[in-house]
């Protein structure tokens, strides 16, 4: 939209009423403050730049405009403009002591003065205490049938609502459905008095789940439509909050909860990141990951399908995991993309537990995505694939925000139940209640618990911190245990870590040991395997004898050092090195046994002394296959030094993304302030367009006129109004200061942008003076 479209003359804006003065006249004896502040809570309303009052009035009281603003306000806002649209306040003036008597006892004048001072910082109220208006297209944006708060309040609550549905036949409850899903107001013969008792209408007027109109109307209560489309149930006529209750914890309790879980999240992400190293996932056509892929991860990694789904969803918003061609590709390469981990993941992988958190936690609250939607069916009866397109959901990070921040309101440590929740979500933001009913919002907790953001149904503190903009980061590294640097190690040889242990010792220990349950205390199992893949790394027995020595706080069981000692004895007898591959032995006997297995053959094994053969496998391949053969080799550099050939997992280059990129752009208060300059700027302009103009008739106006009046004013420094037409065509009218004229240009200051810009003379339409 140009400004010369803007310029168009409003209903209500640029013209007076039968009230007296219009919202543009209101608003332009508004201060600039307030004029900021209407800009900064309906940015819309600066995008383009209006350039007069007039245009920002006529933005102002677009429905579209209008119903962006309506979405952020309370059950009692909209009920102070119910009561006023029933008043006329959008033909006539209603007066403050009018809409006092009509809202009664059931808040006080202080509440209701705060809550007309909101209403007019966002335009949707206007005029001062004798004079209240409301921009008309507000009326259509009320949640409800207007006049429903001067009824009656409903007989029935939510609870005796369930219960009266519950007793419903099928025909009953199809009305009942029909009416939730459009309009609410039906039309039947069934309404008329003197119709049977056992019409399934009147049996609905009879429970209190219809309610009777006229003759041939009914209307489904406003409660009732809320139960049956699973949303939670308040009266829209109480202008007073839903109570919230719940259990108080102590601080401290909710982040030691949220830290285990916290723990439990990195720990699973790291598994799946492993599984998809080893074995990248096929992305779908659509782009997604299939669900036999998702179930084969689950069964490899151990995780449920429902918390994997998550995991998924959260490695890939942190850029942990993509989709494309995998380094190496897998073995059955089709061409297709793969979903493997990123380049970032080993940086990732090696950061402290904290910071790994909070990448995952940022992640989730500004993912466009419900993750909970996966494996629910789509409109084909297909079930939802993870990381697909059918999962996005633009008014998730929105959703998270509010729920997190009201649980944030409650105070530190208070709990709420999520239906409680929800009620006063459909309270404060009515008009969203479709996104915010009980079943989202106990999922989305459920998913900010997994995160270690709620606890217990309470905020914890890197929770808060997160949605607050702190330093959620070092308030999570303050709730998770304190690293230990010991172990313990039992007669059956298992390791026991007390607590989440060091990053030296739990490497060392992951490496000869395997993991059997996790938490914020650990079990891990040495075998025979675990053992030799600690050799295979590098460590020698002596190392390991060390290890356990030093870091248990048991005694060592023998068998673990019998065990250790048997592996090690029978590890590195056989070496295998580059060559393509070789493989040396300083036992002539067991090289001998080596070339007369069946290995030899499928290697290419060739002896080229007693104790040393070469093999053009390569040399992961070489070990592989001798293992598989039950032999014990050890890798070796060209040096002689053992090696450590542990795949690292494939990985898919990415390009990184800008920080920031996903947030919203805001105004600055400059460029607030600039916007509100522009529009002084422009109403002084159309106020002096005309007088004393060089063109008085339409026509234009002279060069040698228009220099001799644009020197002048240089010379006297006085302003002047300009129309001037831009390179695109654009039509404005501003003030400006002139300061040289010459070579076919004027160079004034402009107050607008507070900065001389240059115009061309043969683009300026005309000139007048400013008294």
């Amino acid at each position: 939209m140009t400004d010369t479209d803007d310029t168009v003359t409003t209903p209500g804006a640029a013209t007076s009423s039968a009230g007296g003065a219009s919202l543009a006249d209101w608003l332009a004896a508004r201060s600039d403050a307030h004029l900021i502040a209407l800009l900064r809570a309906r940015p819309d309303l600066a995008v383009p730049p209006p350039a007069t009052i007039v245009v920002l009035a006529g933005r102002a009281e677009q429905r579209a405009s209008v119903a962006r603003a309506a979405d952020n306000l309370t059950s009692l806002e909209f009920g102070i403009l119910e009561l006023l649209a029933l008043d006329k306040a959008d033909e006539m003036p209603v007066s403050r002591a009018t809409l006092l008597g009509a809202v009664g006892t059931r808040v006080t004048k202080k509440t209701v003065d705060a809550t007309l001072d909101t209403l007019r910082s966002l335009a949707l109220v206007w005029g001062d205490a004798d004079n209240l208006r409301i921009v008309p297209a507000v009326v259509a944006t009320i949640p409800w049938r207007v006049g429903r708060i001067a009824e009656p309040t409903e007989t029935l609550d939510e609870a005796g609502i369930t219960a009266a549905l519950a007793q419903l036949v099928t025909v009953e409850r199809d009305i009942l459905e029909t009416l939730a899903r459009s309009t609410s107001v039906g039309r039947t013969r069934d309404a008329a008095p003197g119709t049977p008792a056992d019409r399934p209408v009147q049996r609905l007027l009879a429970a209190g789940l219809l309610r009777w109109v006229d003759e041939e109307t009914v209307e489904l209560p406003f409660q009732v439509r809320q139960v049956l489309r699973g949303e939670a149930a308040f009266d829209p006529t109480s202008l007073t909050p839903p109570a919230v209750t719940g259990r108080k914890y102590k601080p401290a309790d909710i982040n030691a909860a949220a830290a285990g879980e916290a723990l439990e999240l990195v720990r699973h992400c790291e598994d799946v990141v492993k599984v998809l190293g080893e074995a990248p996932a096929p992305a779908l056509r659509a782009g997604g990951l299939g669900v036999r892929e998702l179930r084969r991860i689950a069964k490899v990694s151990g995780i449920d399908e429902n918390r994997l789904s998550l995991l998924v969803e959260l490695l890939a918003a942190a850029g942990l995991i993509a989709s494309g061609a995998p380094d190496p590709a897998p073995p059955s390469d089709s061409g297709d993309s793969y979903w493997a981990p990123t380049a970032a993941v080993d940086n990732w992988l090696n950061a402290p537990i904290a910071r790994r958190w909070h990448a995952l936690a940022a992640g989730w609250l500004e993912l466009p995505r419900m993750a909970w939607f996966i494996g629910m069916r789509d409109s084909n009866d297909k079930p939802v694939a993870a990381l697909s397109e059918e999962v996005r959901a633009p008014s998730a990070p929105r959703d998270r925000q509010t729920i997190l921040g009201l649980l944030a309101e409650l105070g530190s440590g208070q709990s709420a139940a999520p239906a409680e929740l929800s009620r006063l979500l459909a309270w404060r933001r009515p008009r969203w209640g479709a996104r915010l009913r009980v079943h989202a919002v106990e999922r989305t907790l459920d998913e900010a618990a997994t995160l270690g953001l709620v606890a217990r149904g309470a905020l914890s503190s890197a929770g808060r911190a997160l949605i607050h903009g702190g330093d959620a980061e070092a308030e999570m590294h303050a709730s998770l245990p304190e690293p230990v640097d010991h172990v313990l190690v039992q007669a059956d040889l298992t390791v026991v870590a007390p607590g989440p242990l060091t990053p030296d010792l739990l490497e060392q220990i992951a490496l000869v040991a395997d993991i059997e349950s996790a938490g914020a205390a650990s079990m891990y199992r040495i075998s025979e395997d675990s053992v030799r893949r600690a050799l295979d790394a590098g460590m020698t027995a002596a190392e390991l004898h060390s290890l356990f020595t030093t870091r248990s706080r048991t005694p060592v069981p023998q068998s673990l050092s019998y065990l250790i000692d048997d592996v090690a004895r029978r590890h590195g007898r056989l070496r295998a090195g580059v060559a393509s591959s070789f493989v040396r032995c300083e036992d002539p006997a067991l090289l001998a046994e080596v070339l007369a297995s069946p290995v030899a053959a499928s290697l290419a094994l060739r002896a080229l002394a007693p104790t040393v053969a070469v093999s053009q496998a390569p040399l992961r391949e070489v070990l592989n296959e001798l293992r598989a053969a039950g032999f014990a080799p050890a890798g070796e550099d060209s040096s002689g030094a053992l090696v450590d050939l542990r795949p690292r997992g494939a990985r898919v280059l990415t390009r990184r993304k800008a920080p920031g990129s996903r947030a919203p752009a805001v105004a600055t208060e400059a460029q607030l302030d600039a916007v509100v300059r522009t529009l002084r700027a422009g109403d002084l302009a159309a106020s002096a367009h005309g007088r004393g103009s060089i063109r008085a008739d339409g026509s234009r106006a002279s060069s040698a006129a228009t220099v001799a009046l644009l020197s002048t004013a240089a010379r006297e420094k006085s302003s002047v109004s300009i129309g001037y037409v831009d390179a695109q065509g654009v039509a404005t009218h501003r003030i400006v200061d002139p300061v040289s004229v010459g070579g076919g240009q004027l160079d004034a200051f402009d107050p607008a942008s507070g900065s001389v810009r240059r115009f061309t003379l043969h683009r300026i339409t005309s000139v007048a003076r400013v008294d």
